[in-house]
C-alpha cells in the first residue's frame, strides 16, 4: 500500500469492503485484497491503473494538467504529470509491468459554468501523456456537464461510476474551488492558475 498525504480508510458495509477515500492531489495504491478506492470528481481527472496479472493497482485524482509554474514540492500530485508518474511508478515498484497495465480514465466534467473548460484541458493532458508513454486506455468516462463518484476495485479492475447532477455537482465545484484556493495560498507565486 502506498499513500500520499493521509488517506482515510473505512469499512463500507454497502460495498462490503474497506474503502480508501482519495481527495484532490492524492493517490493510493493497493497491493492486493478486496479493497475499494473511491473519489468524487468534477473537472478533475482520475486514472485507475492496475497490473492485470498481479491484480495490484491504484487511483489518482489530479486537478491541473501540468506544472507550468515549476512547482514547489507542495502537493505536486495536483498536477497530472506528477500524479500519473507517481501512481504508475508505485505500481511498478510493487512488481507491476508496464506491458500489463490496464488504465481507465474518469472525470473532466465542465461543472463550473462561465470559466474555461479545465476539465477538457485535463482530458487532453491525460490522453496525450498516455499516448506519448505508449499506454492503451482500456475504458473511459470523460467530459460532460456533471460530477462523478468513482469506486475502483484494483483486484478485479471493476469500476462503478455514479453520475451526480445539480446539487451534488455544485458541492463538488465548491470543493474543487476551495482546494484550488488552498493550493494557491500554499504555493504563493510558484504557479499561475488560469481560467
Amino acid at each position: 500500500m502506498t499513500a500520499i498525504d493521509e488517506i482515510h480508510k473505512h469499512w463500507d458495509p454497502v460495498i462490503g469492503a474497506y474503502t480508501a477515500r482519495v481527495l484532490p492531489g492524492q493517490y493510493y495504491v493497493s497491493a492486493g485484497g478486496d479493497e475499494c478506492i473511491g473519489t468524487v470528481l468534477g473537472s478533475c481527472v482520475a486514472a485507475c491503473v492496475r497490473d492485470s496479472r498481479l491484480n495490484i493497482g491504484g487511483l489518482n485524482h489530479f486537478m491541473l494538467p501540468g506544472d507550468e509554474g515549476g512547482g514547489s514540492g507542495l502537493s505536486l500530485n495536483r498536477f497530472g504529470a506528477f500524479a500519473m508518474e507517481n501512481l504508475i511508478n508505485d505500481i511498478l515498484k510493487l512488481g507491476g509491468s508496464k506491458t500489463r497495465l490496464e488504465i481507465k480514465l474518469f472525470g473532466g466534467g465542465k461543472i463550473m459554468r462561465g470559466l474555461s473548460d479545465i476539465g477538457q484541458k485535463n482530458i487532453d493532458f491525460v490522453k496525450s501523456f498516455l499516448s506519448l508513454e505508449g499506454y492503451h486506455i482500456a475504458a473511459e468516462d470523460l467530459g460532460g456537464e456533471f460530477s462523478r463518484k468513482i469506486l475502483y476495485f484494483p483486484a478485479t479492475g471493476k469500476v462503478k461510476v455514479k453520475r451526480l447532477r445539480s446539487v451534488h455537482a455544485a458541492t463538488v465545484a465548491q470543493q474543487e474551488a476551495s482546494y484550488e484556493s488552498k493550493m494557491r495560498n500554499n504555493v504563493a507565486g510558484s504557479i499561475e492558475l488560469f481560467d
